[in-house]
């Protein structure tokens, strides 16, 4: 009994001179009007997320992903299949919603996903690669343990591993996978000291017999134009050793690259790259901003007669990491729109027939992979779905090092809980049953092969009364005819102010005329 009451009296006292601490300090008004009690807030904040993923939100209304869409995933990864009972639960008619023409005359199914060749004319070391595969995502955004079961997972079903800008890393060639090198502006694996691009060190890494591929990432869907930020608190010694950072800082890639500053440069560093890798595929990777400057792009692909092997599209909806809530939600163009900026954009400069054009941002199951080869890409890459695949349960807590998934963390209390070899085949499942599901779709459509896809096969809902194809939707340009003079006004005229040595549009591209003399 008395050490009850001495209990009591220690928590009341306690409690007092929390009371006491609150009322006085003068950063949190909540705190300072309703002392202790306030606090509450913060707990009920921090439950708001789990609370209302697991008990309030539907199976089609929460963000980004749907807890349908991930359950898909999740069912994919174990074998399981993805089928549901007593029909969709979504909005048929809600409009921006798009859906895939089938065929009275369904095809035989295929038994084996094709690859597409990448490789123009001035590669000598093509390769296949799949129509589904891992997107960009770096070590120490991604713990060791995720990095290696991907890679595994890659090895095991024949399937391409990007490496995010992070750099190559040993965990990126662990289990033999075919990689594409992603290289940012940060240069990581093959910087100089002071940040600058060294040849020699790429060149080192560039020939290892794991790379197929280098990818130069000029932008990212989720903060396209800011460049890449890994907390301080996820530079350890190791990640310190591999990108040549200091250890514990945060480690900011430019916006910009150093190594190139307008379109022709940007074509000479690709020539560079491809001849310091012995002729091995060499593509960039953006979301897309202004036409202007895709045009800008292709002009310098036919003034220096340099082409990149492939292009991989980066929608405005994806992203692995954090970014400004701004830049998440208002700037950069949705993958849709990007693909058909890019498309046509090569298409009319007769340059798609050499140039492979790959789609990331929220690829996640096989209608997304058909929508996207129907509207310009040749293959597709998903960074959150194999996040998902490797036991991802979007907690949004990628940029905290508190991953409780040991997904995106450099914390060993975490990551030591993601099984390599589980997770390993969990990834290989996912690729390959997505990949059957988009067979299965395509036989659907009465098509045998996926370069019979097109704008004509997918429909856009404008309002509850109108759908129309994207054919009808957009513009799609004939080959060259931005050389020849042929294409739509609109395009027409931008490609005739683009220029190949800057992305600068001309001055008939100002903006407003505004009263006064400045902000």
């Amino acid at each position: 009994m008395k050490k009850l009451q001495v209990g009591a009296i220690a928590l009341a006292a306690g409690t007092s001179a929390l009371a006491v601490f609150d009322f006085f300090q003068p950063k949190h008004s909540i705190r300072r009007n309703f002392p202790v009690v306030g606090r509450a807030r913060w707990i009920a904040e921090s439950l708001r997320d789990p609370v209302q993923q697991y008990f309030v939100e539907s199976d089609t209304d929460g963000a980004p992903f749907d807890r349908e869409t991930r359950t898909m995933v999740y069912q994919q990864a174990k074998n399981l299949g993805a089928e549901e009972a007593f029909g969709t639960e979504r909005d048929l008619l809600k409009p921006g919603r798009d859906h895939i023409l089938h065929s009275a005359n369904p095809a035989p199914i295929l038994t084996e996903a094709p690859k597409v060749r990448i490789g123009g004319p001035q590669c000598s070391q093509p390769f296949d690669i799949p129509l589904f595969n891992i997107s960009s995502m770096s070590y120490g955004s991604l713990s060791k343990t995720a990095v290696l079961a991907m890679n595994k997972g890659a090895a095991m079903g024949g399937f391409v591993h990007e490496t995010g800008e992070g750099g190559l890393t040993p965990y990126h060639l662990e289990y033999g996978a075919d990689l594409v090198w992603e290289i940012g502006s940060g240069y990581f694996g093959c910087r100089n000291d002071d940040g600058t691009f060294s040849p020699e060190r790429f060149a080192e890494k560039a020939k290892k017999p794991q790379v197929k591929a280098i990818l130069i990432k000029l932008s990212q869907g989720a903060k396209p134009g800011m460049g890449g930020m890994l907390p301080g608190e996820k530079v350890t010694e190791e990640l310190s050793e591999i990108r040549g950072i200091p250890v514990g800082e945060d480690c900011l890639s430019p916006a910009s690259h150093s190594a190139f500053s307008n379109p022709i440069e940007m074509m000479h560093f690709i020539q560079q790259l491809r001849e310091l890798s012995g002729g091995k595929p060499i593509g960039f990777k953006l979301c897309v901003g202004t036409r202007h400057e895709v045009l800008c792009m292709c002009k310098a692909m036919v003034e220096t007669g340099i082409m990149p092997d492939f292009i991989t599209v980066d929608g405005a909806e994806g992203g692995t990491g954090a970014a400004p809530l701004e830049f998440l939600d208002r700037v950069g163009t949705p993958l849709s729109e990007g693909l058909i900026i890019m498309h046509n954009a090569l298409v009319g400069c007769n340059l798609r027939q050499h140039i492979a054009i790959g789609a990331a941002g929220k690829i996640v199951g096989g209608a997304d992979i058909i929508r996207r080869l129907a509207i310009g890409a040749d293959f597709t890459n998903s960074a959150r779905g194999m996040m998902m695949a490797v036991g991802c349960i979007q907690a949004k807590a990628c940029h905290t090092n508190e991953c409780p998934a040991g997904v995106a963390t450099q914390n060993p209390r975490f990551y030591r809980g993601l099984d390599i070899d589980d997770k390993a085949e969990r990834v290989k499942n996912y690729q390959a049953n997505t990949l059957k599901s988009a067979m299965r779709i395509l036989s659907a459509m009465g098509l045998t092969d996926f370069r019979d896809l097109g704008p004509a096969h997918i429909v856009r809902r404008i309002d509850p009364t109108q759908a129309r194809p994207y054919e009808d939707i957009f513009d799609w340009l004939s080959p060259g005819a931005l050389l020849n003079g042929e294409a739509p006004y609109d395009w027409q005229r931008d490609f005739d102010r683009a220029s190949a040595e800057t992305y600068t549009a001309p001055p008939t591209r100002a903006g407003l005329i505004r009263t006064g003399n400045g902000m």
